[in-house]
């Protein structure tokens, strides 16, 4: 009889530490799975135009050839009324929302309450464009300096 409760507690043994195994692997896919979904979803990574000298960069950093091209996009778009400037100009604030701060929109609706009420919006088109030679460079001071 002892052979056999020998075996007994041998099985038991067994599967306790077969328990355990499975309980650290469960661990183990909870933690990996906590550090992916702690990824991020998305990674916006920004490549410049020019590749023959190549680019390593890091995913957060962000250039700022492109802070200065969505900031003109956001301000282009914001300035253009096609046909009306009363609702131009108010549907592009409420379209561009998102991308402002609220300081800055409460004083974009207060440009828009003020030209409206001295009637400069009333039927007025708008256009902002870039001036050629004019846009983004390496040296800030170069643009602010031309004319001396």
């Amino acid at each position: 009889m002892s052979r056999f409760k020998n075996e007994i507690t041998h099985l038991q043994a067994h599967i306790k530490t077969l328990r355990l195994g499975a309980g650290a692997l469960i661990i183990v896919a909870l933690v990996m799975g906590g550090g992916w979904w702690s990824a991020p979803r998305d990674l916006t990574i920004h490549v410049p135009p020019d590749l023959r000298s190549g680019s390593t960069r890091k995913w957060w950093e962000v250039p700022p050839e492109s802070v200065y091209a969505f900031t003109f996009y956001v301000f282009q778009t914001l300035n253009r009324w096609p046909t009306n400037g009363e609702e131009d100009y108010a549907r592009n604030l409420h379209t561009l929302s998102p991308y402002l701060t609220p300081s800055c929109q409460a004083f974009l609706r207060a440009d828009y309450d003020y030209r409206r009420s001295t009637g400069e919006l009333r039927q007025r088109v708008r256009g902002i464009y870039e001036i050629p030679g004019r846009g983004y460079g390496d040296d800030p001071t170069a643009v602010a300096y031309t004319h001396l």
